[in-house]
């Protein structure tokens, strides 16, 4: 039954979509724009209707009556929907629509870099106690990042394996300003 609402619903408004793109008709563009911004809030509102009215006799038959309402070029469905309740809607709420998606955008960016910190942190200090516990192939592999070091590990098969350098147990000052959330 879901295969019916996805052709109906989406992939051939999906097609039209990309035909008005392709003739560059903008009253098609039009057409279809208000068609997914419509569709977007019916998906939305289904999520909900699908848990509560599920039960209901032609539930889904009305649902996909619903979206061809929608896509007719008889009823102009979406259209109507469109102009009659979505633009007036949106553009009485746009601008605290546009200040809640702003502070989203601030907020989701913050956390994204406490979260980052956060998960270099562990990685950084992952890598130095795999380090220090090492004693072996690994820290002779991660003792040095020079051009010469890459070599040798590249060449490694020809040379004899040379004893780890002793762990370092003073934390360095970099790592203590990385660890504490400064970078330089």
């Amino acid at each position: 039954k879901r295969v019916w609402l996805l052709i109906f619903g989406t992939l051939y408004p999906a097609y039209s979509s990309y035909k008005a793109v392709k003739t560059k008709n903008v009253k098609e563009y039009v057409k279809w724009m208000m068609y997914w911004i419509v569709f977007a809030f019916f998906t939305t509102a289904e999520t909900l209707t699908d848990i509560i009215l599920s039960w209901f006799p032609f539930y889904f038959e009305l649902k996909i009556a619903f979206v061809i309402w929608l896509l007719s070029p008889y009823t102009k469905g979406s259209s109507v929907l469109y102009r009659k309740f979505v633009h007036p809607t949106l553009s009485n709420k746009e601008k605290e629509i546009d200040e809640y998606i702003s502070q989203a955008r601030d907020r989701s960016y913050e956390t994204m870099m406490r979260f980052g910190k956060r998960g270099l942190n562990l990685a950084a200090n992952a890598a130095v106690t795999a380090a220090a516990k090492g004693q072996g192939v690994l820290s002779e592999k991660l003792r040095s990042f020079s051009m010469q070091d890459l070599t040798l590990i590249r060449d490694e098969e020809t040379l004899p394996l040379v004893p780890p350098p002793p762990v370092c147990t003073q934390e360095p000052q970099w790592w203590k300003n990385l660890r504490h959330g400064r970078l330089g």
